[in-house]
């Protein structure tokens, strides 16, 4: 808006300027054409004094011609008459009547000399007229010139200006053009993205209106009966409610709460120095033994937080069981009741340790060393503690009170809290006059204890540490009493909430809206069941794929189940099979080995064909070969045929056997360390896709994190691109407004021109005739 305005003055200014320039080269055109005439008349002037001088030099000349033959004349008038004179007297018979000569030259040089004088007069007029005429006219140029080098400074300033202007205004053209061009950029991509918000909000709408179709079906059909009618059914509705009146329940509430704490921090000390003090004095428990009763209120002192410490930690759950967008009222404040409960224990504590307050009392009288004034001391001190008991009792009525409007069984009406606050502001004020009146009393029953001889200095200082504790007590119950009264209005006026059905304020048959004490858990539900709602739910799977995976398992894993039990039934088979195998080889090495025995055997008895012993054995040990028995043994590997055929064939199935073996157990070594490489490879891949599911985990709860996050800066974008459409729109809208402003200022600028144009034109006309009817 600034930038505007700043270009709006500008643009006003160089209008201005623009229509000034026109206005001043008119007057510096005008006094130009004025200058040119006026050098013309000085040149025709000039022309004129010289043709004056010329003819002055004429007249001169010619003048003196005149004085040479006057000069003349008057010398021949002289010779004339001087032979007149000769010759009067040889002549003096001639006529007279006859005209001389020389009265004629005279009339004619008389007439010279008069026209010579008149044409001096002419000359020496025309001589002071042309003076005259020539110093006004130089005058006249003067002001002439100081006028043009007025006019022409004038003209130069304002033509620096208005270029010095001209440039910043170009320059800030240039600016805006540049600011108009990212503007409109910006402007298309807010509107590509308007454009996308819009297409996406339309979306949402109808997402959101089918949904809100059905759940109005829903209701409609789900929801048949209005509760509003009824006024219990109302009252679990959730009311509407002052939000300020909310935060101000719970500022008070935890000022409630401190004064509490510093009260039940201030009776603990009181009871603990007490107890201290009764294990001092009458009895100190060296000399004299302590009496039973004694023991007993030392037994109770000693149990002071057990009773104190629940008061204070129920009234601080209450505390930060408050929301500060919920309602809290003495209906639903629900927690209020235990805060009652541990408080009541805590009277009827202290109802339990009066009697051996009084008691210890009675016996600090009956000491021996005890006067008549310590003894009346000791009874007033009697009295208010019975009064401080009292007190409490009554303070218990109203907070009991208080706690049960949250009940279901509460019977009182809502008028009746106000009285309930303001007798509850009176009981507190008359606790801080009981405890001022124990202080009192304490304090002056000390101050005679410590005269008397008997006194010891431990009982010195416990006496000034219960007197401490006591006015410690004092301000704390002053603080509360002041605390209630300065706020006993607010505590006193209606929440200012209303349910359905019903309106603010005190209905004469109802008493008002009644809210239901179950109303924060019901609302606590609520508000969890719609963060859980608007949550992002998982991406499901569609039903029809679930139950097409479901099958597809159910079948894989029958599948898995057959397969699971061909495979070991292939294991089997295989295991079998290389038993088999390896009996095989087995009976196929021997077989070779017999073969290498029947061949020697053939060729030694090729040989030896004479040596019949020779065949013989080799006839008989055929036969024993072919006669031997067959063992066959059963191991892991499978059978073994054993011939017992001799030595040589037992050696060689021994080492036969003993390779194989030695083979089956390498062979086995090494399928135990692949396996035992396997599975350290699938434990370090199992442990890296262990940390990959961690890492995704991290990644998409950080997804989720930014998924809200963009969410939010979307929202936040949709409401910058409306703001800014917004200013742009107005933008435009003002610098069209101006523009059209301005062809209109420059309308009427041509318009006034032209007129100036043609009173300027009238003018000159009427000035033309004027000077012609003056030359004429």
């Amino acid at each position: 808006m600034a930038d505007a305005q700043k270009y709006q003055k500008l643009a006003t200014e160089y209008a201005k300027l623009k229509a000034q320039i026109p206005v001043l080269k008119k007057a510096y055109l005008e006094e130009q054409a004025v200058c040119n005439e006026l050098k013309e008349k000085l040149k025709e002037c000039e022309q004129s004094i010289r043709k004056y001088e010329q003819e002055v030099d004429s007249l001169t000349f010619r003048n003196q011609q005149l004085s040479t033959r006057v000069l003349f004349l008057q010398e021949e008038l002289d010779q004339a008459e001087t032979s007149k004179k000769k010759s009067k007297h040889k002549h003096d018979a001639s006529p007279v009547n006859l005209p001389s000569p020389t009265s004629v030259y005279n009339e004619e040089l008389m007439n010279k000399i008069q026209e010579n004088e008149m044409l001096h007069k002419q000359v020496a007029e025309s001589n002071m007229q042309y003076q005259r005429r020539l110093e006004e006219l130089e005058k006249s140029v003067k002001d002439y010139e100081g006028k043009f080098s007025h006019h022409q400074e004038v003209l130069d300033s304002t033509i620096q200006k208005d270029k010095a202007q001209i440039d910043k205004l170009q320059e800030e053209k240039a600016m805006l053009e540049i600011k108009c061009q990212s503007l409109e950029k910006e402007t298309k991509s807010c509107r590509s993205r308007a454009d996308i918000a819009e297409n996406q909000l339309k979306t949402v709408q109808c997402h959101l209106q089918k949904q809100l179709e059905q759940a109005n079906k829903i209701i409609t059909d789900k929801l048949p009966f209005i509760d509003t009618k009824n006024r219990d059914l109302n009252g679990l509705n959730l009311p509407t409610h002052d939000r300020r009146h909310q935060l101000q329940a719970r500022e008070l509430v935890s000022q409630a709460t401190n004064h509490t704490a510093e009260l039940v921090q201030a009776l603990s000390n009181f009871y603990t120095y007490s107890e201290q003090r009764s294990k001092i004095y009458p009895a100190d428990g060296t000399h004299e033994p302590y009496s039973p009763v004694n023991i007993q209120y030392c037994k109770y002192l000693h149990e002071n937080m057990t009773y104190l410490r629940p008061v204070e930690q129920s009234l601080k759950h209450f505390l930060s069981t408050l929301n500060e967008d919920s309602l809290t009222t003495l209906e639903t404040a629900t927690e209020l009741q235990p805060f009652a409960v541990n408080f009541k224990k805590m009277v009827a504590y202290m109802n339990k340790l009066l009697p051996y307050q009084l008691s210890s009392l009675e016996e600090e009288c009956a000491v021996s060393s005890c006067s008549a004034s310590l003894e009346s001391k000791n009874m007033d001190l009697h009295a208010s503690l019975k009064h401080l008991t009292a007190v409490f009792n009554k303070l218990d009525t109203y907070v009991g009170l208080l706690a049960a409007q949250s009940g279901k069984t509460c019977s009182h009406p809502q008028k009746n809290h106000a009285h309930f606050f303001s007798h509850m502001c009176q009981a507190l004020k008359d606790l801080n006059n009981a405890v001022r009146e124990v202080s009192k009393h304490y304090n002056a029953k000390v101050s005679l204890e410590h005269q008397l001889p008997t006194a010891t200095q431990r009982l010195k200082t416990t006496d000034e540490c219960v007197v401490s504790s006591l006015i410690s007590l004092v301000t704390c119950t002053g603080k509360f009493n002041a605390f209630l009264s300065g706020n006993l209005e607010f505590f006193s006026q209606s929440a200012g909430y209303r349910t359905r059905g019903s309106s603010i304020g005190i209905d004469s048959v109802s008493e008002g809206p009644r809210s239901n004490p179950a109303i924060v858990c019901y609302r606590q539900k609520a508000a969890g069941y719609l963060s859980s709602l608007a949550s992002t739910a998982p991406d499901s799977v569609p039903h029809q794929v679930a139950v097409q995976n479901r099958q597809t398992l159910l079948s894989s894993a029958e599948s898995k189940e057959g397969l699971s039990k061909q495979l070991a039934n292939f294991q089997e088979r295989v295991g079998k099979l290389e038993q088999e195998k390896e009996h095989w080889m087995l009976e196929l090495q021997l077989l070779q080995i017999k073969y290498d025995n029947e061949i020697q055997k053939l060729a030694i008895d090729s040989i030896e064909d004479n040596m019949s012993d020779t065949v013989r054995e080799s006839k008989d040990r055929t036969a024993s070969s072919n006669s031997g028995k067959l063992l066959i043994t059963s191991a892991l590997l499978g059978q073994l045929d054993q011939v017992t055929s001799g030595a040589s064939d037992s050696e060689t199935r021994e080492t036969l056997i003993k390779n194989h073996f030695s083979k089956r157990v390498n062979e086995m070594m090494l399928q135990h360390q692949q396996l035992d490489s396997k599975c350290v490879a699938f434990h370090s891949e199992v442990r890296a896709l262990h940390k990959q599911l961690q890492i995704a985990n991290k990644v998409k709860t950080q997804a989720e994190v930014e998924l809200k996050t963009t969410s939010q800066s979307l929202a936040q974008l949709k409401d910058e691109l409306q703001t800014t459409t917004k200013s742009y729109e107005g933008q435009l809208s003002m610098m069209s407004e101006h523009l059209a402003g301005m062809n209109e200022k420059l309308t009427q600028q041509k318009d006034e021109i032209d007129d100036l144009r043609s009173q300027l034109s009238v003018a000159k006309v009427s000035t033309s005739k004027s000077g012609k009817k003056s030359r004429k």
